[in-house]
């Protein structure tokens, strides 16, 4: 045989072989990454010891559809859970609505999976509630000609959640600024202290800003309903209107253990889209995702009361069950109305 064509053969069987020990590292490494843990990233809010029995049932549900095990990702800090399932660290997350977007901004792999509905089982009452808390014996200073005004937050001091939060943030600067036009504040002038607010805090979640006005830290305080829901009892008024007052549970577990009898009145509420649990595409196949949208949106999915925690059953849980809530499909564009608050 010619030299050359030996020399050649020879290039092309190693050239063949290495192809082969390349392809077959490959494949081992995609059968690792679809047999491992799958993990699962919770904002602070989520995160707490008395919610351990709903994240279990989280685990089972994944566990059934993917086949493989969940690891929980707990945090303190919103900017983790956001940056874990942007760079592929985590798998799913469950976060607000501003939380995903910053988090598909990073990068386009993190997509919603699904959104809880409201009472009515579909997505037009998909919303929970910004509020803007103060003490219930200092309510009367919010009050102008017998209404609550946001005139009368000038000068105080204010806590927030997190610059990620869309109702401890996003949605309460977003009202501020459009109120006070003529100070001309921006979201980063609302970060530190400025001309309406002398002093601004975080509570790093929605249970830490409740605590910071409870505790007088803060004078008033942004956090939602749903993430407090667990630790308070509405006591006076209407559930999410202005004026009405809730108390800390007599058995409210930490951080409002130390709080108990303590009320609060609402000054001002926002209705706010709904959280979706997001994915990962990068780290998820194809397949593993449609069967967890299935899962999630299933009728068993629905009934399950450790996943929907029945209202009157005084049992924690991550979501309630007072009608026809489930979870459903949603699509990106679904968010816009919160990407317009940036604009």
């Amino acid at each position: 045989m010619n030299k050359k064509w030996l020399t050649a053969l020879m290039a092309m069987l190693c050239v063949l072989f290495l192809s082969a020990c390349n392809s077959s590292s490959n494949d081992a490494a995609s059968t690792d990454a679809s047999t491992g843990p799958v993990t699962l990233v919770w904002y602070p809010n989520e995160s707490g010891s008395e919610l351990s029995a709903s994240r279990d049932a989280f685990s089972a549900l994944i566990k059934e559809a993917t086949g493989r095990d969940v690891e929980h990702k707990l945090t303190t800090d919103y900017a983790i859970a956001i940056e874990s399932i942007a760079n592929g660290n985590a798998h799913i997350a469950f976060m607000g609505p501003q939380g995903y977007i910053e988090a598909n901004n990073k990068s386009k792999d993190v997509q919603a999976l699904v959104v809880p509905s409201g009472e009515s089982g579909t997505l037009d009452d998909a919303v929970y509630y910004s509020w803007l808390a103060v003490p219930k014996e200092k309510a009367e200073d919010y009050k102008v000609d017998g209404e609550f005004s946001m005139d009368a937050i000038e000068g105080k001091s204010i806590s927030f959640v997190s610059t990620s939060s869309t109702s401890g943030f996003k949605v309460p600067t977003s009202s501020i600024i459009s109120h006070f036009s003529d100070k001309n504040l921006t979201e980063e002038k609302l970060m530190e202290g400025n001309d309406v607010f002398p002093t601004v805090l975080f509570g790093d979640s929605h249970q830490g800003s409740a605590v910071n006005m409870l505790m007088e830290r803060s004078d008033v305080s942004a956090f939602c309903d749903t993430c407090v829901s667990s630790y308070v009892e509405l006591v006076e008024g209407e559930a999410n209107k202005p004026g009405a007052v809730y108390r800390v549970k007599d058995d409210a577990a930490a951080p409002f253990n130390t709080l108990t009898g303590e009320e609060f009145t609402l000054i001002q509420v926002t209705a706010v889209l709904n959280s979706p649990f997001v994915v990962n595409k990068s780290v998820l196949t194809e397949e593993e995702i449609t069967k967890l949208k299935e899962a999630f949106i299933s009728d068993e999915t629905a009934n399950n009361t450790e996943i929907f925690v029945p209202e009157d059953s005084g049992e924690a849980g991550l979501f309630s069950k007072s009608a026809d809530e489930r979870f459903l499909e949603v699509e990106d564009a679904w968010f816009n109305p919160i990407r317009e608050l940036s604009k």
